[in-house]
């Protein structure tokens, strides 16, 4: 039987069409491509963050989560894969898509394979990606490919989408090889091991690890000044 993998998409951008959901859409399109060329299927799950701008400042100002934002809380916790994609504002990804991501539980995406992507009006933005999404990713303590996704105005050529007798652009090289990147990571089950084996390795937040912080050792000293008792 062939492997089966959750991939899900986070987009946050907000017009219509959108370039930001274009390039996450193009990218799980070649993820699903060459995932089948491998024996291997691929269902894919979009979160437009668009639809849960509303939830997510309900969560950010009362920890309140509505049962929109729950399911793709729930779609991201199956994953074995994730596309992020933002658009830049201000020299920076936007707020709505930093949002989302700040609301959600620190112990969610251990070791989740993420292609991470921005699109902007200008390539002065271009290291935007690098400099500050990675970051983020790497504090979540995620996986996200060497390749990273961006692109301006100018990168969706005539020939972006690889047409049949037709020479690739500088962008569709990147998304081929983003996605062949995160096939491979997905493929080596990197993490479910980590949820399914080493989960006592990492350090959790009281709290956070979802009911599996039941290992702490409530009788330390420390836990005991946090509860109101005193030190021995």
């Amino acid at each position: 039987m062939s492997e089966t993998f959750n991939l899900v998409v986070v987009s946050a951008g907000t017009s219509d069409p959108s370039s930001t959901m274009l390039l996450a859409d193009r990218t799980a399109q070649r993820v699903a491509a060459l995932a089948e060329r491998r024996g291997a299927t691929v269902r894919t799950r979009v979160i437009d963050l668009r639809e849960l701008a509303t939830d997510i400042t309900t969560a950010l100002t009362s920890q309140l989560i509505t049962p929109k934002l729950q399911q793709a809380v729930d779609a991201l916790g199956a994953a074995d894969g994730l596309i992020a994609a933002a658009p830049v504002y201000k020299a920076g990804p936007s707020g709505l898509f930093t949002s989302f991501f700040h609301v959600l539980d620190n112990d969610l995406l251990i070791g989740l394979p993420v292609v991470l992507a921005a699109t902007a009006g200008t390539a002065r933005h271009a290291l935007v990606v690098d400099d500050q999404m990675r970051s983020l990713f790497a504090y979540l303590r995620t996986l996200p490919v060497p390749t990273s996704l961006f692109a301006a105005p100018e990168d969706w050529g005539a020939n972006d989408g690889a047409p049949a007798g037709g020479e690739q652009n500088a962008l569709s090289k990147r998304i081929d090889r983003a996605a062949f990147e995160l096939v491979l990571l997905m493929e080596s089950g990197f993490a479910r091991q980590v949820r399914g084996e080493s989960w006592q390795s990492y350090q959790h937040e009281f709290g956070s690890a979802g009911g599996r912080e039941l290992d702490i050792d409530t009788e330390s000293d420390l836990m005991r000044l946090a509860t109101g008792g005193s030190a021995l």
